[in-house]
């Protein structure tokens, strides 16, 4: 048995780990007056924003590979749960004409 963490997860570890970097670092840059704080008291708002819209070309970009293993995975699933669907419709189907050529 694998211990190797799903795609999904892995792929959400990265890009909040890519999200809390960008934070940290839009952070720092507010703190030294490299980036404009905000207006009034929405410098915590502000710092989220900015690292929001940072991280999100970097993931974008950075957890290509990442994402299309998710999607793989995903759509593995999926297609197994069809599967399984169309199975037991059958398996109805067949016992529906079964009962039906008994009575």
């Amino acid at each position: 048995m694998s211990l190797k963490p799903s795609a999904t997860i892995r792929y959400t570890a990265m890009r909040l780990g890519i999200f809390v970097g960008c934070l940290a670092v839009v952070a720092v840059l507010v703190h030294f007056g490299l980036v404009p704080a905000g207006l009034g008291d929405a410098n915590g708002a502000w710092v989220v924003l900015l690292a929001l819209v940072i991280s999100a070309p970097l993931s974008f970009v950075l957890l290509r590979k990442q994402r299309d293993e998710m999607s793989t995975q995903i759509s593995g699933r999926v297609a197994g749960a069809k599967q399984k669907l169309a199975d037991n419709r059958s398996q109805e189907d067949q016992a529906d004409d079964a009962a039906r050529v008994g009575s």
